[in-house]
């Protein structure tokens, strides 16, 4: 028997004021570059509003790759493919510095059984946060 979806998915709503029309740039080998094109509900273009410049890289890890995005700030294509490098370095430096976080989190969420150590006397069972 199917099972209805989420009621959050049932109430999804795109908001027509803030539309983007996205244009994929790659060079083939390593860089893919989003742009992000503010856009009326008509579609025409909405100057008020800045395009965003999203850089997309991987960084493999011994779970497989890694997909990372990152902002580069630019005001015009040709910025930001200048801007891609220094920005990328710094997209993979923050998922480094999350990733650590998230390890310290999940080492730190273990709970020490209650009453002591097993086999050196104490109640033992485990107890998850």
């Amino acid at each position: 028997m199917a099972s209805l979806p989420p009621s959050g998915a049932r109430d999804a709503r795109m908001n027509p004021a803030a539309l983007y029309r996205e244009e994929v740039y790659t060079d083939r080998a390593a860089a893919t570059l989003r742009v992000l094109v503010p856009v009326t509900k008509d579609g025409a273009p909405d100057g008020s509003r800045p395009t965003v410049y999203m850089g997309e890289a991987q960084i493999l890890t011994n779970m497989g790759p890694l997909p990372i995005s990152f902002e580069i700030d630019a005001t015009n294509l040709a910025d930001a493919v200048a801007g891609y490098s220094e920005a990328a370095k710094e997209g993979v430096e923050n998922a480094m510095r999350e990733l650590q976080e998230m390890r310290r989190q999940a080492s730190s969420s273990l709970v020490i059984p209650q009453g002591g150590v097993p086999n050196l006397g104490g109640g033992g069972k485990i107890q998850l946060p």
